[in-house]
């Protein structure tokens, strides 16, 4: 039943088209922020857990 009213509507190849373009580009940026990032900024976040404030 689902598959024929989605069938129907028009223009929903883009859907998941969009939603994988969003999802591939935030991959990208966190991948990107992470390989770029500074050793002394990983390890203050890896120690912001432990830290009592």
């Amino acid at each position: 039943m689902y598959k024929y009213l989605l069938q129907s509507v028009e223009g929903i190849q883009w859907f998941g088209i969009t939603a994988l373009l969003i999802f591939f580009t935030a991959f990208c940026v966190a991948f990107l922020r992470a390989a770029l990032s500074s050793k002394e900024d990983m390890q203050h976040m890896a120690n912001l857990p432990f830290d009592d404030k």
